[in-house]
């Protein structure tokens, strides 16, 4: 039991350690730092600052889209060879080296922009990383538990990850980030290790800071988790492994409940991809936040996040991860809603006085749904795809399932440009991810609750 409970713990540490790549990189530091970098240096190039900004949150969303697009590609072929190796420890190990280069590398984006396209593909490299060992370690989570176990499993891991979010924030606010006015942190020091505020050093620290984060706390995972030596002992030739894809591609189209839940969670996880990353750009371009004041936003989403996750694990287990998944699509679709109808100056249409404070509060309140509902979402999705794996391919079901979660993750990104240069507004192109959760709700109707495999 002891055996079980540590390795229990050493997979949560994954979440723990990866989070603050999404947490301090995509949505709430590095983001947003790098969309007012591109802004300034854009507006340098002789654009007006709305044009500046939707050029800048059209990078941003190429490389987004370009990472989903290679994920969705290499997830299930790398899936299929692991399963038929037996082996997924060691694609994790090379995967987490790429990530801790690729996030120090931020380090050298520097406020004149000289550097925006290397940063934009070394993050991205990092993000293809994470994803990529992501799948890996969701395909041990079948093994952790049986069916009513794992949602309370992945929900308590998934909750654990945005704690670590939450702590790493709090550091990075107190002791790195710098305002870019007064040269001080969110507590009135000056940024840590000597830093030089100028150079905007304590805030380029996320990349650095979120690579030795990882470092050091995938130290339980490895400790603790090991291949089963059970699995495997097949072919990893090509052919072989490409065999074993394509006959598992034939299961699915005879499996409603399971192509129905690919299809759907492509969509929906799509949205909320787009939710995240998009957010704290969001708030710096439409809203005109600080990096501090998207840090302080992304803590209480990121504490909203854990709590809800956990209860969302513990809902899961009650009554199984589709009502939860429901539930959560329909808060995020609300959202959705407010943000495209919102700007600093009016809201729905409506004008809002000169300095008004309504568009900060409903945008925190927004922050809480999108952390709470989409880390629920995210813990109940991982647990009903556990109820539609086979227990001896679990690394090639995750593949797949990052395949369909990837295969279309270049449309949010691609389609909020798309709408974003169309209309010359940022609020205006968030419009197709409302559309994207209704598909997956849609899509949902004929997904069984509790999957379609033997147990």
């Amino acid at each position: 039991m002891a055996v079980a409970k540590r390795r229990i713990w050493g997979w949560m540490a994954f979440d723990w350690a990866s989070q603050p790549l999404y947490t301090l990189g995509l949505t709430f530091v590095f983001g947003p730092y790098f969309a007012a970098v591109a802004t300034d240096f854009f507006m340098g190039e002789g654009l007006d600052r709305a044009a500046a900004g939707a050029e800048a949150q059209g990078l941003w969303s190429a490389g987004q889209a370009i990472s989903g697009l290679l994920i969705a590609i290499t997830a299930p072929f790398l899936g299929a060879f692991a399963d038929n190796s037996g082996r997924k420890v060691p694609w994790i190990a090379g995967f987490s080296v790429v990530f801790v280069i690729a996030t120090a590398l931020l380090w050298n984006l520097t406020p004149d922009g000289t550097w925006i396209l290397p940063a934009l593909v070394v993050f991205y490299v990092a993000f293809f990383a994470s994803e990529s060992a992501l799948n890996f370690v969701n395909a041990i989570l079948p093994s952790l538990g049986d069916r009513h176990e794992v949602g309370r499993i992945s929900g308590s891991g998934a909750s654990f990850g945005y704690w670590g979010g939450v702590a790493s924030l709090f550091i990075m606010l107190l002791l790195f980030v710098e305002d870019p006015e007064s040269g001080v942190t969110l507590i009135g020091l000056a940024p840590a290790l000597g830093l030089d505020p100028a150079a905007m050093e304590g805030t380029r620290a996320v990349g650095p800071f979120i690579a030795i984060w990882f470092a050091i706390f995938m130290v339980p995972f490895f400790l603790y988790v090991r291949d089963d030596p059970r699995l495997g002992g097949q072919s990893t030739r090509i052919g072989a492994v490409w065999g074993e894809l394509k006959q598992t591609l034939r299961g699915v189209m005879r499996r409603r409940s399971l192509r129905s839940f690919l299809l759907g969670s492509m969509f929906y996880r799509d949205g909320l991809n787009a939710l995240y990353g998009f957010g704290g750009v969001y708030a710096a371009i439409v809203l005109d936040w600080s990096t501090i004041n998207i840090g302080i936003f992304g803590i209480v989403a990121a504490i909203a996040a854990a709590i809800f996750t956990w209860a969302g694990g513990l809902a899961d287990q009650r009554f199984g991860p589709k009502p939860v998944i429901i539930t959560c699509i329909w808060l995020l679709i609300g959202v959705s809603i407010v943000i495209v109808g919102m700007s600093r100056a009016q809201l729905f249409g409506v004008p809002l006085p000169a300095g008004s404070s309504i568009p900060d509060i409903l945008f925190f309140v927004a922050g809480v749904v999108i952390g709470g509902a989409g880390g629920a979402t995210y813990g109940a999705s991982r647990s009903l795809m556990v109820r539609h794996t086979d227990p001896d391919r679990p690394a090639e079901a995750f593949g797949l399932f990052a395949l369909t979660g990837k295969a279309t993750a270049f449309l949010a990104p691609a389609a909020i440009a798309l709408f974003t240069y169309l209309t010359g507004n940022v609020q205006l192109g968030f419009l197709p991810v409302i559309f994207l959760f209704l598909l997956g709700l849609a899509l949902l109707r004929w997904v069984d609750k509790d999957g379609d495999r033997a147990e």
